[in-house]
């Protein structure tokens, strides 16, 4: 369940609580008039079964209480109450299911911005990675796969794709594009330090490493890996399961191959460098690739259960007339 908090104007205030009230799935509908300071207006709140909130929102945004007051939307850890559990089993589907693309859009927009944080991020992983293919030690190649935060901008550009939003998609895109150039430049100037320091060695790169070799090596399986990641991704984010994001981090070598190609330049590797690119756009382009194409399976099997929904409901009506 989800609790719905709302700031509406006064003269709006009725005909809200008439659409919460007639939706089914919400439960525990409180209306305080004259709470709100600023902006000015009613307080109103309810809970609402999470298959039914995407339409609920899009209802509200057309009495314009997203413009002239507020729309609050948060996940309920506990709630202990026959009526919420009642409201739950009125709306058909699965919450897992159900998609909220406010949300997911919000959530990916945050996501994607060029902030400092997120530079530093990529940064600090492409570095630790490369210490992991310098050394060929796996364990340093999981850990700056789980450090990376480039889902963000890849599950931003997926969504932006399905929700057409162009200025989303380029802002995710120039996340990616001037996340992974930094962390690239900072990684090849991190490995010449390191090289000065007698850490780092031109051999050790050039040596076999069956440990990370894969990492500049890309075949058909990089972009099945890369796919199936993206499709495990984007179901986090949709259904709010977002430990599985732990394991979509540590299953693709994006970060990993924006190391060996940084050391591999830095080095002047023109192979290993060429196959580490080509490995990192495999596999952008196959989480890319998934989470759209997720998006749309989910976007159309939703909308048909929810035709099917209105479907049986007029059917009740029509018998009970």
């Amino acid at each position: 369940m989800l609790q719905l908090r709302l700031i509406t104007p006064a003269d709006r205030t009725e005909d809200v609580t008439a659409l919460l009230d007639g939706t089914v799935g919400t439960t525990n509908l409180i209306v305080l008039r004259g709470a709100a300071c600023e902006p000015a207006g009613d307080v109103v709140s309810c809970d609402v079964a999470r298959e039914a909130a995407d339409e609920l929102l899009d209802e509200l945004r057309e009495f314009g209480i997203d413009g002239d007051g507020s729309i609050t939307l948060q996940d309920i850890a506990v709630s202990l109450s026959e009526r919420v559990q009642r409201a739950e089993h009125a709306v058909p589907g699965d919450p897992a299911d159900a998609v909220l693309w406010e949300s997911l859009t919000e959530v990916t927009q945050e996501e994607s911005t060029l902030s400092f944080t997120y530079l530093a991020f990529l940064a600090v992983a492409t570095m630790i990675a490369a210490c992991g293919v310098v050394l060929d030690n796996a364990i340093l190649i999981v850990g700056a796969m789980a450090v990376g935060p480039e889902f963000g901008p890849l599950a931003g550009v997926s969504t932006a794709l399905v929700q057409r939003s162009p200025r989303q998609a380029g802002r995710s895109l120039l996340a990616l594009v001037v996340g992974f150039a930094a962390a690239m430049a900072l990684t090849a100037g991190f490995a010449l330090l390191m090289d000065a320091a007698g850490m780092f060695e031109e051999p050790m790169l050039e040596r076999e490493r069956p440990e990370t070799s894969f990492i500049w090596q890309p075949d058909p399986v990089s972009f099945v890996v890369a796919f199936l990641a993206g499709i495990a991704g984007t179901l986090s984010l949709t259904s709010a399961k977002s430990g599985a994001l732990v394991g979509v981090a540590i299953s693709v070598t994006t970060v990993p191959s924006a190391a060996n190609a940084a050391v591999a330049i830095a080095y002047g590797s023109t192979t290993q460098a060429q196959g580490s690119g080509q490995q990192l756009l495999t596999n952008l382009g196959g989480i890319i690739l998934a989470g759209v194409l997720t998006l749309l399976v989910q976007k159309f099997f939703w909308a048909r259960a929810k035709r099917r929904e209105r479907a049986l409901m007029e059917e009740g009506a029509g018998h009970g007339q």
